[in-house]
């Protein structure tokens, strides 16, 4: 299997948390992934936060730039037309 990643960065919250996780297998990186959603993020260990942790998983490695960490450009103005 190849390696495979969860980044909280790609998920909107008002911890704004960085943490990326990777590992090479599915159940590591979903037992890795829970606990820091336990620990951190004060969730309860369920059926459903694991099914939610599954969908976020990505194949390959984190990336070290995140869009979400980005400042946002301010949207261009038309000039206006007489």
């Amino acid at each position: 299997m190849s390696r495979m990643f969860i980044d909280c960065r790609e998920v909107p919250s008002a911890s704004r948390c960085t943490v990326a996780i990777s590992a090479d297998s599915e159940e590591e990186l979903l037992e890795a992934a829970v606990q820091h959603a336990v620990s951190v993020h004060h969730e309860h260990d369920s059926p459903e936060l694991r099914q939610e942790i599954r969908k976020a998983f990505r194949p390959g490695s984190p990336t070290v730039d995140s869009p979400q960490l980005q400042p946002q450009q301010p949207a261009q103005q038309e000039p206006m037309r007489h």
